[in-house]
């Protein structure tokens, strides 16, 4: 389910539309859905990173929700790389729809240094996001 689909459009929240991609700035949750068969570069996480940072501040830490509604690659040391820059995450968590979504959370566990959680519904992720930022 895409977010636009969800009751969770109703929080109040800014949406970034890029050419790879969909996000939703929440309070304190960014909620990520990249297009089908995009590669999610570095490129591609800075310019998402800078606005991060430009929208929420350098001191805020927030949850990352990545909605994996589409098929898509990603560079999993580009998130060391993003770690190291801006410190922004304190939690993340994966919506993984179906097996071969679930075999790449736990390759992406390989790389993070924080864990992913991994959800099959976006609203268990939201729910468990907003649980935690209370």
């Amino acid at each position: 389910m895409k977010v636009e689909d969800s009751k969770f459009i109703n929080l109040e929240h800014e949406e970034i539309k890029f050419p790879f991609g969909n996000f939703y700035f929440f309070d304190r949750i960014v909620v990520s859905e990249l297009k089908e068969g995009v590669h999610f570069d570095w490129k591609k996480i800075k310019i998402v990173s800078d606005l991060m940072v430009m929208h929420y501040g350098k001191e805020n830490k927030l949850i990352y929700i990545s909605n994996r509604v589409n098929s898509y690659s990603i560079e999993p040391q580009s998130w060391t790389r993003f770690d190291k820059k801006y410190h922004l995450f304190t939690a993340t968590g994966i919506v993984a729809y179906g097996e071969s979504g679930g075999l790449s959370v736990v390759l992406e566990r390989l790389f993070a240094k924080e864990s992913i959680n991994r959800f099959r519904s976006l609203k268990e992720a939201l729910d468990w996001a907003i649980k935690i930022t209370r």
